[in-house]
């Protein structure tokens, strides 16, 4: 009977280390009054004051670990914008990228304002804001610390694979629409659950860009790659990619679209990064009973099993003497950029950053 019990007992843990981390992991705030409120606050980050908006799910409650969710906002962006929402028939963004109403009061958002409305990552300084900010929030509310997401488009969307590089045991899951590698991938070895979207007809930041950081955490992630590339649907429709033989819990969701450089693409007039995002994000749970929420009426797109094969790609120098052909804040430059390096009259490709020049 002993020897019976003592098998029994070491099954048990065998499976508990070859199961998934499901559980939660409640942060310090838990428990306690809370310390921070929905409304805007600032800190120093090495040296320079830096700002951030904190929205809190309504009646929270803190004995309850809550998801928290990072959201970036674009190159000229801010903050404000993020929180208030833009035209989205202008290529804007909805209030918080759309995910309060999916997420149904189960998660914190925590919304960072750029220096010089970007994020150019110098010296790793956006990633240090990252960790003050989640150190912050984790320590004056009840934070399911093995719960937390990253989402941006564009140079939020860069920030976002930023902290999947280098941040992978704190975030669970980034969603990448249309970006690219602007801000960095220090580390980037280990794997990180990846959504990202992009458009065939990027004007900006090309596909090939979102391509090649995808493909990074296809690898990471141990997923099969094969070819050829997913193409959009009919009438440049969305077309998800869901990757075959990812390591347990580390998913990877690929979806292209006809379109232009927009966080707000639409099928038949339903914006989907939302409903894909949130998707994508709530089927990772702690044990602290977040509900999950609706698809906000996006219509999915349709659904394929291709993958791809990782690429590499030289860093080309902007050149002179030819027709401009990148438009007013399109990229011209960076360490693993491929496509145009003059830009239209009358504006000049300036560096940014050592992955990132634009035409200004």
């Amino acid at each position: 009977m002993a020897s019976t019990t003592r098998l029994v007992s070491g099954l048990l843990l065998l499976l508990t280390t070859l199961l998934p981390f499901t559980s939660a992991a409640p942060s310090s705030g838990c428990g306690k009054t809370p310390s921070i409120r929905s409304q805007q606050y600032s800190m120093t980050v090495n040296g320079k004051n830096r700002q951030y908006f904190v929205k809190l799910p309504d009646n929270y409650d803190s004995s309850r670990p809550y998801r928290v969710i990072f959201t970036w906002h674009q190159l000229g962006g801010s903050a404000q914008k993020i929180v208030d929402g833009e035209n989205t028939n202008a290529g804007g963004v909805l209030p918080y990228y759309g995910l309060p109403p999916l997420a149904n009061n189960s998660a914190i958002f925590v919304v960072p304002n750029g220096l010089n409305a970007g994020w150019a990552n110098q010296g790793g300084e956006d990633v240090t804001f990252f960790d003050q900010m989640l150190k912050t929030v984790s320590d004056g509310l009840c934070v399911d610390t093995s719960l937390v997401f990253s989402t941006g488009f564009s140079y939020g969307g860069a920030m976002s694979y930023s902290l999947a590089c280098s941040r992978p045991q704190q975030i669970r899951a980034v969603a990448v629409i249309s970006g690219s590698l602007l801000s960095g991938c220090s580390g980037g070895t280990e794997p990180v659950a990846y959504y990202a979207q992009h458009g065939t007809s990027d004007s900006v930041l090309p596909v090939s860009g979102g391509r090649s950081i995808r493909d990074t955490f296809v690898r990471n992630n141990g997923c099969t790659p094969v070819s050829p590339e997913p193409q959009p649907g009919s009438g440049g429709r969305s077309v998800k990619t869901v990757y075959r033989n990812c390591k347990a819990d580390k998913p990877v969701t690929w979806v292209i679209h006809g379109g232009d450089h927009n966080p707000s693409q639409t099928d038949d007039g339903r914006i989907f990064a939302p409903g894909n995002t949130w998707e994508f994000f709530s089927q990772f749970a702690g044990s602290g009973g977040s509900p999950g929420g609706g698809d906000g009426g996006n219509t999915p797109p349709t659904t394929t099993t291709l993958t791809t094969i990782t690429t590499t790609a030289s860093n080309p120098q902007p050149t002179s003497g030819q027709p401009g052909t990148v438009p007013q804040w399109g990229q011209c430059g960076g360490i693993g950029w491929t496509g145009g390096t003059v830009c239209i009259a009358p504006f000049t490709c300036r560096k940014q950053n050592d992955w990132y020049s634009q035409c200004l």
